[in-house]
C-alpha cells in the first residue's frame, strides 16, 4: 500500500465518529425488574444511583400506578422507566442532550414500551413554560413529576428552577406528586410552600417530596 493511501486511511480512521461507550443500569423494582438499560456515562446525563432511586421509589413507589410520569432533565431515563416498570400509565421523557435522548429512545424499544413513552429532545425549562401554558395538551391523570437537574441549577440557575417548581405545582391535577432531587448544596426551606414537602438526606443527595392529600385543588 502506498505511503499516501496508508495516510489517508489513518486520518479518516482518527476522524471517523465513534459510537458512544455505554455502561448498564438496572431497573430496580415492578414489572421490569433485573431488566438492564443502557448508559452512555457522559458526565452531562448523571444517572440516579441504585440505592437513592430505590429509596425515592419507597417514598413513592404507592402512588406510581396510573399516573403519567413526567421525567425532567431524564438523563439515562432511568427514572421515568422506572416508574413505567411500577405501573405508571405513561412517561414523558424531557432531555435536551441529543445522544442521551437518543439512548432513552433505544431503551424504550428495548423494553417495548413505545406505547407508554415519549421522548422529548428540548431543553426542559422551555418545554415546561409551553407544557404548563397549554392546558389542552396536558394530561389529566394524576402526574408523578421528578425533577432531577444538574445539581449546579441549584445555583447558578436558582430562580428559574424555583419558578418552574412553583408553575408545576400550580398546574398538576389532583392527587399528583413532585419528587425533586439536589445535593446539599440547596436549601429545601427555598421550594414553594416549603413546610408541605417531606425531605429525605441521603450520602450522595437529598430528596424532596410533595404529595398532594386533599381532593379540593392542585397541589398549589
Amino acid at each position: 500500500m502506498s505511503q499516501s493511501r496508508k495516510k489517508r486511511n489513518s486520518e479518516h480512521f482518527r476522524r471517523s465518529p465513534r459510537k458512544p461507550a455505554t455502561t448498564k443500569l438496572r431497573i430496580i423494582g415492578g414489572s421490569f425488574r433485573g431488566r438492564q438499560i443502557e448508559y452512555s456515562g457522559d458526565p452531562r446525563t448523571r444517572p440516579v444511583k441504585d440505592n437513592v432511586r430505590e429509596a425515592l421509589f419507597n417514598l413513592v413507589g404507592a402512588w406510581v400506578p396510573n399516573r403519567h410520569a413526567l421525567d425532567l432533565f431524564a438523563g439515562t431515563g432511568a427514572v421515568g422507566l422506572e416508574a413505567l416498570s411500577r405501573g405508571a400509565i405513561h412517561a414523558t421523557f424531557v432531555e435536551r442532550h441529543f445522544p442521551s435522548a437518543a439512548i432513552i429512545r433505544d431503551n424504550v424499544r428495548q423494553l417495548d414500551v413505545q406505547d407508554r413513552a415519549t421522548i422529548i429532545s428540548a431543553d426542559t425549562f422551555f418545554w415546561v413554560r409551553r407544557f404548563t401554558s397549554d392546558e389542552a395538551t396536558r394530561p389529566d391523570c394524576p402526574w408523578m413529576v421528578f425533577c432531577c437537574p444538574p445539581y449546579v441549577y441549584f445555583v447558578d440557575r436558582l430562580p428559574e428552577t424555583l419558578e418552574m417548581i412553583r408553575s408545576l405545582m400550580s398546574r398538576a391535577p389532583r392527587h399528583s406528586l413532585l419528587a425533586v432531587e439536589s445535593d446539599n448544596r440547596f436549601d429545601p426551606g427555598q421550594l414553594p410552600q416549603a413546610e408541605r414537602w417531606r425531605v429525605k438526606q441521603y450520602a450522595t443527595a437529598q430528596i424532596c417530596v410533595l404529595r398532594e392529600k386533599s381532593t379540593s385543588g392542585p397541589l398549589d
